[in-house]
């Protein structure tokens, strides 16, 4: 795997431009990503909250995937400059918790390739929190205008954190919708 150096952009590498272009890309659908889940979280109907929590999770996906295709992303400076506090999402998980009530525990195989394979136990609620707080902390420097900061934390919290809870979110929600329609479709054909 290669590593960009965001310092090195003027040799011709990659053109300033294009680094902000795709990071704001990026911004774009983690600012969606967030107002979606507010809005989800504020309803009260299952049935569409499901849903639409499942349009709204594949489609950071794809900003995630995006992330983890391109070269390393290395900022000039080797610390992370302060991007203030840590947002409350308490309040956010409470809402997610009591919207997903019935659906909110899973169980997800954490790595497929031990023997046996681990299992473990999740709540839809923490893990949508947990991933809209590595989201808003990069938010935040792309904000302050540190684009070669925020590329770093997005991509390395996907490597590392958010992408597999996503993942692991994903597969819950496609699972809670299947069951429901295809359940349901079985109990009217008997």
């Amino acid at each position: 795997m290669t590593t960009t150096r965001f310092d090195e952009a003027p040799t011709g590498k990659t053109p300033p431009s294009e680094v902000e272009d795709f990071a704001q890309e990026i911004a774009d659908q983690v600012e969606s990503f967030l107002i979606a889940l507010r809005e989800i979280a504020r309803a009260e109907d299952l049935a569409t909250g499901v849903p639409m929590l499942l349009l709204e999770v594949s489609q950071l996906m794809l900003a995630g995937g995006r992330l983890g295709a391109i070269s390393d992303v290395v900022p000039v400076d080797r610390f992370e400059p302060d991007a203030g506090p840590d947002p409350d999402l308490d309040e956010l998980r409470e809402r997610l918790g009591y919207l997903l009530t019935d659906v909110d525990l899973y169980t997800e195989v954490f790595d497929p390739y031990t023997q046996p394979p681990e299992l473990l136990n999740g709540r839809l609620s923490d893990d949508l929190a947990g991933i809209a707080a590595s989201l808003v902390h990069g938010l935040k420097h792309h904000r302050a205008g540190r684009i070669d900061e925020a590329l770093w934390w997005w991509q390395f919290s996907y490597l590392s954190s958010w992408g597999a809870e996503a993942g692991a979110v994903l597969r819950a929600l496609h699972s809670v919708i299947a069951h429901a329609r295809l359940d349901s479709a079985r109990e009217d054909s008997a």
